[in-house]
């Protein structure tokens, strides 16, 4: 696969939630010449400072520094250090803030001292109590008005109070309500308390402590990741340091990128650029492996700048150019298996940038008969891409009776996905898939001429947004029933 500039171009139209804690970065540079005679330290003789956004904050400076629009969720103290902060996010000039203050809690600082390069210590000034619930209530008030109006949700958590388990429980549910994806950088301990989220970014140290499990080699951090999908049901896109990112989905085959750093001086807030980079290209429709490979770029840009910093737009397709552009080293395998809805969603949304045709057919497919073939075939010659939906083991059971399906669902995922012309498989527990079609909104609904236009569920909903339902001609004399009938006696 190769990527182009234009999607570099695209990310100027992202649009993303940033929600988490705010902190204030402070760098004091200078020159060390001697121990002191006091203490066996050193002399740190002070040349320059300054001061960068942090934690979520350089999240949201990310996205903007890439020239999407961010909305940013959070707490600052009423100190002057807030006042600095809300100075810095107000110069990004694309950041949107919908910051909650709070009288008992002060800004969070991290002041780093470095010498010759070098950090010699870091000193941060924080209050570890939680938030009072005026507070809390407040940071719920701002997120139930923002989701609504992003394309994806990040949740930046550094651990210092905002993301309380009701704020978390907040985010999941309007997520979810609204279809919207939610990717977390984590730091709790448990990774359950993330369940609800699309995608969790841990780095290597993170994801060993999540599962107790080593993460050094491919295979090993194949197995830890495995075990954190299955305690999250979350994607895990994992940042591997100098070995690259590798991202782990349910089932999927895995895929890795070497780094694309030249030079690495500082890695302090590099995975706040990945996230911001994959969210921001996820927000305009890329796919995730073209959103994995930006977001490598831009970690290799970061890493060589000193301190917390940002990978600009321009800085991003310069990379890509001297990468060549050429990302074919990256495995991207078809799905053997059904996909979650979640990650069906965020493929129809490339399919839909791209401009393609999306189809969609659903059923029980329980025996793959010449009938199910033929429908398929002709439905998919008719789109660009073609979406088919499985009713689940308890759906077809409802539906055929106790005695159904003959095959799991699994397997039925399996067969389906090796068929030709089909591009992506999803499983629905509902009676009918109507909810699945509200959330894929496909151009064109498939189903046999057996039923009339009116009858086919999710055809008023589809061609109200211009699509079309199409009905095609059946091959007689096939059906799953009969042959379960003739296979039984």
């Amino acid at each position: 696969m190769v990527l182009s500039l234009a999607l570099v171009d695209k990310l100027k139209g992202a649009r993303v939630a940033v929600i988490g804690d705010l902190m204030l970065d402070h760098y004091v540079y200078g020159a060390v010449q001697r121990i002191s005679p006091e203490a066996p330290v050193p002399v740190l003789n002070v040349t320059s400072e300054r001061f960068a956004l942090g934690g979520a904050a350089n999240v949201a400076a990310n996205i903007a520094s890439l020239q999407g629009e961010t909305t940013l969720v959070g707490v600052v103290g009423r100190d002057g250090a807030g006042t600095q902060l809300m100075q810095l996010l107000g110069a990004q000039g694309r950041i949107v803030s919908e910051i909650v203050d709070s009288a008992s809690h002060p800004t969070v600082v991290k002041t780093r001292y470095l010498g010759d390069r070098q950090q010699i210590v870091r000193v941060d000034r924080e209050n570890r109590t939680p938030y009072s619930p005026e507070v809390v209530a407040q940071l719920i008030g701002r997120i139930e008005d923002v989701i609504s109006h992003v394309e994806i949700v990040v949740l930046s958590d550094y651990g210092k109070g905002a993301l309380t388990d009701a704020v978390l429980a907040a985010v999941f549910y309007l997520a979810a309500q609204s279809g919207k994806p939610v990717i977390v950088d984590p730091k709790r301990a448990q990774l359950s308390d993330y369940k609800g989220a699309t995608f969790i970014t841990p780095n290597r140290r993170e994801l060993q402590a999540f599962v107790d499990l080593p993460t050094d080699t491919d295979e090993e951090a194949a197995a830890a990741a495995a075990l954190a999908i299955e305690r999250s049901g979350a994607s895990i896109l994992l940042t591997r340091s100098e070995k690259g990112m590798s991202l782990f989905r349910d089932g999927r085959t895995p895929v890795h990128l070497p780094t694309r750093a030249r030079e690495v001086f500082d890695v302090s807030g590099a995975g706040d650029t990945v996230v911001a980079t994959f969210a921001a290209a996820l927000s305009v429709g890329a796919s995730m492996e073209s959103a994995m490979e930006l977001a490598n770029l831009a970690a290799g840009v970061v890493v060589a700048k000193l301190g917390t910093a940002v990978c600009t737009v321009d800085e991003l397709a310069e990379a890509l150019q001297h990468a060549g552009g050429d990302t074919s080293r990256m495995s991207r395998p078809m799905p053997l298996h059904a996909v979650p809805w979640e990650e069906a969603g965020l493929q129809r949304a490339t399919w839909r940038a791209e401009g393609q045709r999306v189809g969609f057919a659903n059923g029980c497919f329980d025996l793959i008969h010449p009938g199910h073939v033929t429908l398929l075939r002709k439905a998919a010659a008719q789109v660009d891409r073609l979406i088919v939906a499985l009713n689940s083991d308890a759906s077809v059971a409802a539906l055929k009776g106790p005695n159904r399906p003959v095959q799991s669902q699994d397997a039925r995922a399996s067969v389906m996905a090796h068929l030709k012309g089909v591009d992506l498989v999803v499983i629905f527990d509902q009676a009918t898939p109507l909810e699945l079609i509200a959330r894929l909104m496909p151009d064109v609904v498939f189903k046999g001429a057996d039923y009339a236009e009116a009858d086919v569920v999710g055809g008023d909903l589809v061609k109200a947004a211009g699509g079309q339902v199409i009905l095609i001609d059946l091959v007689e004399g096939h059906s799953t029933s009969s042959l379960v009938k003739r296979a039984q006696e």
